[in-house]
């Protein structure tokens, strides 16, 4: 498989902001890829074999880059040599490798469904036994695990505070030095298949996964998660692991992760990560929603900056409330999805908000 580099021009086209950004890269990677289309699952293990995948990064010792084992401080637990621990069965960590959807395969229909089950920007080389450990459940901020792997990735209830506030069900969380690999993959899949997002989000019965996901085009996650995934993109930085597998990914399928080619695309979409401290102290509730008149109530035991954002990014209006006037006028609203912020001197959280 030969090296790539992004071809002369490729990007020309994306000039936009916010959702119209979006489209223009899913118009882009979904352009000219007619080996995505043919690849077959079976041919990931060639492609895992490629020296993008293997550890020339850390250890230097040509083995499977795993992001639930791979120690990058230190010496590896476990290690895999390709081809030759393909996974087979496992009972154990350490057992062998196989092919982990960081978006599970039943959020979109499962082994039939391709091009999804086979694209290589989200489905990565894994540990067998901590893949099924991390099985359909959502990324997030582990608060008390239940299981450790051997380089420290976890599963456990979401802590529910933080940047990772709004969710406390079972999480799966990754070490740091692949936290943006998997935010990346991320926003990858909702760039990549858009058009496709509100059917898997109501045809498909990945149930754990699915509060990840918000079932629309754009923003494409919900708010907590999509928090959580722009700040680890922030938090760990793109990698020289991550461009060449980018490269050899492009070679095998024909298409580029944009989100690995440019990071700036990532917050010219979907904005930088909500500077938060403590949500589990912001009590309030906005109604009705949907909403159908010409008034948002905002229920709050604290004074609050209200913003409203378009789905392109782009603050609408502004109002201060209180617990006693807690009352904004949205008539000149068009009827459509709006992001609410709501914001004081030391929290800030963002709803949904729909009026029809």
């Amino acid at each position: 498989m030969g090296f790539s580099q992004i071809p002369s021009g490729y990007y020309d086209s994306a000039t936009g902001t916010g959702t119209t950004l979006k489209t223009q890269l899913f118009n882009i990677i979904n352009n000219n890829t007619n080996s995505m289309s043919t690849a077959n699952y079976g041919d990931l293990w060639t492609l895992y074999n490629q020296s993008a995948f293997k550890d020339n990064y850390y250890d230097n010792d040509q083995t499977i880059i795993d992001l639930y084992t791979e120690i990058p401080s230190g010496s590896d637990i476990y290690s895999f040599t390709p081809i030759t621990n393909q996974c087979g069965n496992y009972s154990n960590e350490g057992d062998c490798y196989n092919r982990e959807h960081v978006i599970p395969s039943s959020y979109f229909g499962g082994k039939d469904s391709y091009p999804m089950y086979s694209d290589a920007h989200f489905v990565f080389p894994s540990d067998g036994y901590t893949n099924g450990q991390h099985g359909s459940f959502p990324y997030g901020v582990v608060n008390s695990a239940t299981f450790t792997s051997s380089n420290g990735t976890q599963k456990g209830n979401n802590l529910n505070s933080g940047y990772s506030v709004g969710y406390t069900g079972t999480v799966f969380e990754p070490i740091d030095e692949f936290k943006g690999d998997v935010a990346r993959a991320y926003f990858y899949f909702i760039t990549c298949y858009e058009d496709q997002l509100s059917t898997f989000y109501s045809n498909f019965s990945a149930s754990d996964v699915s509060p990840m996901f918000d079932g629309l085009s754009y923003p494409g996650l919900s708010s907590t998660f999509l928090n959580i995934l722009l700040t680890w993109n922030t938090l760990d930085p793109v990698s020289t692991y991550e461009q060449n597998k980018n490269n050899d990914i492009y070679v095998f399928q024909g298409n580029r992760n944009p989100f690995i080619d440019n990071n700036n695309y990532v917050n010219e979409i979907w904005g930088t990560p909500l500077s938060i401290e403590s949500f589990s102290k912001l009590e309030l509730t906005i109604y009705p929603n949907p909403l159908n008149g010409n008034h948002l109530n905002i229920g709050t035991k604290k004074a609050l900056e209200v913003e409203i954002f378009n789905v392109l990014g782009k603050s609408i209006l502004k109002q201060s409330i209180s617990p006693k006037f807690n009352r904004v006028n949205v008539e000149d609203l068009s009827n459509g999805i709006y992001l609410v912020r709501l914001s004081n001197e030391f929290e800030t959280i963002t709803k949904k908000l729909i009026k029809r």
